[in-house]
């Protein structure tokens, strides 16, 4: 099926690459289906993009590549709610804000997106009762590394 998007103007895609969220993401709980396209101009990062809403797209990438000790437990009802069995098909990733320029990128750890790679089932989880904020800078992390 032919989608338009955000970022990658018109597209074609197949059933196997949409990835459902049941109850939406906050703030846009009517979108339901998503795609992950990869964002050749950025490497490591994709868009979460609507296949119902052409400009509903939302930068992300794996937060691990820039918080090495990002940890947080899932609630018995996400676990549930995905299907989720084995941890080998749990995939995670932090929705961004694209800054100019970009070193001013910030990651929401707050509220990352869990996806069930087994099933293709998403959600976004709030994290209460932590440190993670919704913007996290990304480069001064990589920065320290390598400095």
């Amino acid at each position: 099926m032919k989608i338009f998007t955000k970022y990658h103007g018109e597209i074609d895609i197949s059933q196997e690459d949409i990835w459902t969220f049941e109850s939406g993401v906050p703030g846009f709980l009517e979108e339901t289906q998503f795609v992950i396209l990869p964002l050749e101009q950025i490497d490591g990062f994709s868009v979460l993009q609507s296949t119902k809403t052409d400009e509903l797209g939302f930068v992300v990438s794996d937060p691990f590549q820039f918080f090495a000790d990002y940890d947080f437990t899932l609630s018995n009802s996400t676990v549930e709610l995905l299907s989720l069995k084995e941890e080998k098909n749990v995939k995670i990733l932090s929705i961004l804000t694209v800054k100019d320029p970009i070193t001013e990128t910030t990651a929401n750890l707050q509220a990352p997106l869990i996806l069930n790679t087994k099933n293709k089932k998403g959600k976004q989880v709030i994290l209460n009762e932590t440190d993670y904020k919704t913007k996290h800078f990304i480069f001064t992390t990589i920065q320290a590394v390598k400095g």
